[in-house]
């Protein structure tokens, strides 16, 4: 059983798209898009440098944008789909939920709502890998910090104020390694509510149909049987916490076994290989690794 998933924004690396622009059809198609989004996201993919697309307003377009061309160059028919935090709209648009261009809409929306939400308070978040999880949330609470990612594996990312994170740093729980992450703001926390009504606002123009393939919802890594739920799902999950570590549940219980990670991958599956184990992982980072993907799924 495959499972197709997308990552979220943090994956970006200045010029990853490059090596893909050489595959038929895809320059145009992101040229087609970029009008949707009003970026130019070819530049952006390839000659922007890391402060550019760690912008809120230009990483999550951008990653949604190179998640759907590579699944389109890729071809692959999974069994279940997710993706993690912005990811999950191109996990709707590949399930029929939404057309890819209606995907890219809202996600031009989100972004921009979140940019202006996080532009209120200097936030940010902060990955921790290890320790014991209850300590660990312990220790969040203390300082005020929203567990914004329980992403299993011995990984959970806050968010907070940059104050509440340095204090946090000073004082961190016993036995974890604090990685601070390139983004913007405090994401799936309080901090963002303004930009929830923003998206349910825009969100009111779609019409969705209901999931053509298995989709998983990052709110309690359920599969969701309609549309109009993962679209409402979609709009909360802004300022609510991403349960990763419940997506991989889920996948286990419905029995996958490969794993397939859309551009720019490598989190996911990293995630994957610690948190499913026995299940066979191929992340796309470059057209070289579409033959090993399309290997893995004979």
């Amino acid at each position: 059983m495959l499972v197709l998933v997308a990552p979220g924004q943090g994956a970006q690396t200045p010029g990853f798209l490059t090596p893909w622009l050489e595959l038929p059809g895809l320059a145009d198609r992101l040229g087609a898009w970029s009008e949707v989004v009003g970026l130019d996201l070819v530049s952006y993919g390839t000659t922007a440098d890391a402060d550019e697309i760690r912008d809120t307003a230009v990483a999550q377009p951008l990653l949604v944008a190179a998640a759907l061309a590579s699944a389109e160059a890729l071809g692959a028919a999974p069994d279940v789909l997710a993706g993690h935090s912005v990811g999950e709209f191109a996990a709707a648009a590949l399930a029929g939920v939404i057309t890819p261009e209606q995907a890219l809409g809202l996600v031009r929306d989100r972004a921009q709502a979140m940019a202006k939400a996080a532009a209120v308070t200097e936030t940010g978040m902060t990955a921790v890998l290890g320790g014991v999880e209850e300590e660990v949330l312990a220790a969040l609470d203390k300082h005020g910090l929203t567990p914004a990612n329980i992403n299993g594996a011995g990984q959970i990312v806050a968010g907070g104020t940059l104050e509440q994170l340095a204090a946090f740093k000073e004082d961190p729980p016993a036995r974890a390694r604090l990685i601070p992450l390139s983004v913007a703001g405090a994401f799936h926390t309080s901090h963002m509510a303004p930009a929830v009504e923003s998206l349910r606002e825009a969100a009111t123009g779609v019409v969705p149909a209901d999931p053509a393939i298995t989709l998983l919802s990052n709110a309690d890594g359920q599969a969701v049987a309609t549309g109009a739920d993962f679209v409402q799902r979609l709009v909360k999950q802004v300022s609510s916490p991403v349960r990763w570590d419940a997506c991989m549940e889920t996948m286990a219980g419905l029995g996958v076994t490969k794993m397939i990670e859309l551009l720019p991958g490598g989190t996911l599956t990293g995630l994957a290989r610690r948190g499913l184990r026995g299940v066979q992982t191929v992340a796309l980072k470059t057209p070289d690794d579409l033959d090993a993907a399309r290997e893995l799924i004979k």
